[in-house]
């Protein structure tokens, strides 16, 4: 993310340490890749500079969002992190850690990393110059909501709308969840001045609380049982009351 906004001229220092949690896949679990996380954060950011807050802006973080998971998956034949590094965080045993080290494999981390930001520079561009995309009645991104209902700034709630629907709609690991982890570690940056972690007590709270209420399901098309192919499609999906407890749960609206 970094990487993305300093090339628009426009770093946001704290949004950017607040992803780490989400490097490796989600703390570590393998789904999709961090750079992917930032890159769609910072494509929001962009859409929140050129449209200003509300439905535009979201609808364009989505679309942009589409575009680089697009990409990604073009790029790296796959956008998850366990299957990019051939490797399992989570259950990685000491050989298989070392060889990941031998192959050269954080080198080709952060080959990517370079790589991957002129190209998310590209399709951010490239989405934001096509003025035709739809813009279907609010909510039309459940991460966009999720950060709504957790108090976020339009800003924030902007740049958390390219996650719908498993980041830009791919189906993969809740996009809420991303974003809900992603603003509690804001959250304990600005409040308490504490430095963002992995494992985090928040964020691991909120992952509990989030496979509590999907029978330890991490996938969006599996949660919801559909992959959608349009932002309006995910719009109406919201507006029908698609995922609003789940949302609730992470939001910690129970409380």
């Amino acid at each position: 993310m970094s990487v993305v906004d300093d090339s628009f001229n426009h770093p946001l220092a704290l949004e950017e340490h607040a992803t780490m949690p989400l490097a490796g896949g989600i703390e570590q679990m393998g789904f999709q890749c961090g750079q992917l996380w930032g890159a769609v954060l910072a494509a929001g950011a962009e859409a929140y500079r050129q449209f200003g807050p509300g439905p535009r802006a979201e609808a364009a973080a989505v679309v942009a969002a589409q575009r680089l998971v697009n990409s990604f998956q073009t790029s790296y034949k796959s956008i998850n992190c366990f299957e990019v590094i051939e490797l399992d965080w989570k259950n990685a045993q000491g050989r298989q850690v070392l060889k990941f080290f031998l192959k050269g494999g954080p080198i080709r981390c952060f080959t990517m990393t370079a790589g991957y930001a002129r190209a998310t520079r590209r399709e951010i561009d490239a989405s934001f110059a096509d003025d035709e995309f739809d813009v279907p009645e609010p909510p039309m991104s459940c991460a966009a909501l999720l950060a709504r209902k957790m108090g976020a700034d339009d800003m924030h709630a902007v740049m958390a709308a390219g996650l719908a629907g498993g980041i830009g709609l791919s189906g993969g690991a809740c996009g809420a969840l991303g974003a809900a982890i992603w603003l509690v570690e804001m959250d304990r940056a600005t409040e308490g001045g504490c430095a963002v972690e992995f494992n985090s007590p928040e964020a691991s709270e909120t992952i509990d609380r989030f496979v509590q209420s999907t029978d330890c399901e991490f996938e969006c098309s599996k949660i919801t049982g559909m992959r959608f192919e349009t932002v309006g499609e995910h719009a109406c999906y919201l507006r029908a009351g698609g995922c609003l407890r789940l949302i609730e749960v992470l939001a910690n609206c129970d409380n």
